[in-house]
């Protein structure tokens, strides 16, 4: 019995040692594929950040990213939390009805208002002369999926009540009832392109814009996509299927980003996006703070802007056949201020779509 104690606890300090020499001597990781965000690196040391304890949390933060065999623990802590132990998530992340997502509790008022005021200041700002303000609200996958298995989530009604009081100079467009859980991926939080044809429409409508009938082909991409909750819940499920839709139309169209402060041509689909560590970011190749498309199939005058977070990415291209151009802003990634350098402002309709996680966790709006 001691011969095998002896055993034990010599493999075990081997083990130790041997992590601890890994911790110190392999490469500083910037960041986590499976995750989707950046790893904590090692925190600069001063006097100041000792004493006050900041030094301390951000090395204990660095420790916990840079971990050898990270993910690797990651998913046998999953296993172990949900199979084990029972808890009905891991990190906030679950899994119901085969669908991933994030609990997102509780309503945040704050953050609602910080969204309101800066749409107001939009509105004073640049919109006084538009043609018309809408303003629809995309709710996330919980809305389908938390309350009616158990989980804690917002009230979405008191959600889109209290937006639409705050922004009463807009037209609110309700969706709620023009989406189900089939319309969102099973790994990450976005809506699916080659379901949204009827939203679309629907929002047309509601805009009083006219355009006719679109026929598409769905193209399935051959690139596995595992979504943001996957790498996230570090639990096994199978992919999804990352499909978009195309006709003669969209592919007539001219896409252009302005980054260099000239107009780029980028494609609508960016297939090289695809295969990256977001698939998603394909569309409208993801994250631009000022994107226009240009459809040389519509000759009525009419123009759009839409004020947008990611879930607008894969929706506005079906919005292009109403309207001569479009132009797509994106707040979080160019502040506010400076829009009127790179837009003309004038008697556009205006779209304001955001989704209840952006609203909630809006400090990224400028």
């Amino acid at each position: 019995m001691k011969k095998k104690s002896v055993v034990v606890t010599s493999v075990m300090a081997a083990v130790l040692f041997g992590c601890s020499v890994l911790a110190w001597t392999k490469e500083t990781d910037a960041f986590s594929d499976s995750e989707r965000r950046e790893l904590a690196k090692y925190p600069k040391f001063s006097v100041e950040s000792m004493m006050d304890g900041s030094f301390m949390e951000d090395f204990e933060s660095y420790t916990l990213d840079q971990f050898p065999f990270r993910d690797l623990f990651r998913k046998l802590k999953a296993r172990i939390v949900f199979d084990v132990w029972g808890q009905k998530d891991n990190n906030d992340i679950y899994i119901a009805d085969g669908y991933a997502s994030k609990m997102e509790y509780p309503l945040s008022k704050p953050m609602l208002d910080h969204a309101a005021n800066r749409f107001e200041y939009l509105y004073e700002t640049y919109l006084l002369d538009a043609e018309d303000i809408y303003f629809a609200i995309v709710p996330d996958k919980n809305y389908f999926l938390a309350e009616q298995n158990g989980y804690l989530s917002l009230d979405y009604e008191e959600l889109i009540s209290y937006m639409n009081e705050k922004t009463d100079y807009m037209t609110p467009i309700d969706l709620t009832g023009q989406l189900k859980l089939e319309d969102y991926y099973y790994t990450d939080t976005h809506w699916r392109q080659e379901n949204l044809t009827d939203l679309a429409d629907y929002l047309l409508e509601a805009m009083g814009a006219e355009s006719a009938e679109q026929e598409y082909q769905k193209i399935e991409s051959e690139i596995p996509f595992y979504g943001v909750y996957y790498g996230q819940a570090a639990l096994p499920m199978e992919p999804d299927t990352l499909n978009y839709l195309t006709n003669e139309m969209l592919e007539d169209c001219k896409v252009f980003t302005f980054e260099t402060g000239k107009p780029v041509e980028i494609p609508m689909y960016d297939m090289e996006k695809a295969k990256g560590k977001d698939p998603y970011e394909m569309f409208l190749s993801g994250t631009r703070p000022i994107l226009t498309i240009e459809n040389p199939h519509v000759d009525n005058g009419e123009e759009l802007i839409v004020f947008r977070d990611s879930f607008g990415s894969s929706l506005v291209p079906l919005l292009a056949k109403a309207y001569e151009k479009i132009t797509i802003l994106d707040i979080r990634y160019v502040n506010s201020s400076m829009l009127g350098q790179f837009v003309e402002f004038g008697d556009q309709d205006v779209l304001f779509l955001y989704s209840t996680m952006l609203l909630n966790s809006s400090l990224a709006l400028k």
